[in-house]
Order: structure tokens, then C-alpha cells, then sequence
């Protein structure tokens, strides 16, 4: 699922990246101090999360997830 405005679904490339890194929901609760039931829900069901958010998951994930808005933005600066 993807989000009309950015065409981005965060939630979903959190939950690849950490497949990737072998990680779990739980692991990355813990890592930014959050609730894992939670957490879970948000990356699953939620079209947007809250930048504070995305900034500890991608401090704890060592991935920029901002990236992927920049490079929207640029694509759309170049249309």
C-alpha cells in the first residue's frame, strides 16, 4: 500500500529493512523505547508515521528513511 501524495509506504520499507537486517519488531520497540504491539501496528497499518518516530527508527536502523521523501521531493522539483 502505497500513500497517494508521496506514493511512499514507509511502514513497509521499515519492515523490509529489518527482515534485511534480521531484526525484529521487538527488537526495534526496545531500541527506540516504544510499546512492540504498538510499534507493530504503526509500520503495518499506518499510511504516515510522525518524524520524531522515523528519526529514532532510522538512528536505530542506521538507514536514512528521509531519503526516500528527498528523492520525491527532487523528482518532483525536476517535473
Amino acid at each position: 500500500m502505497r500513500t497517494k501524495k508521496t506514493g511512499i509506504n514507509i511502514g513497509e520499507l521499515i519492515l523490509e529493512k529489518l527482515k534485511e537486517k534480521e531484526r525484529s519488531i521487538t527488537w526495534l520497540a526496545k531500541k527506540i523505547d516504544c510499546d512492540d504491539s504498538n510499534l507493530g501496528k504503526i509500520l503495518r497499518n499506518s499510511r504516515y508515521i510522525h518524524v520524531d518516530l522515523l528519526f529514532a527508527i532510522s538512528i536505530a536502523l542506521e538507514e536514512d528513511f528521509f531519503v526516500y521523501y528527498s528523492q520525491k521531493i527532487k523528482e518532483n522539483r525536476s517535473r
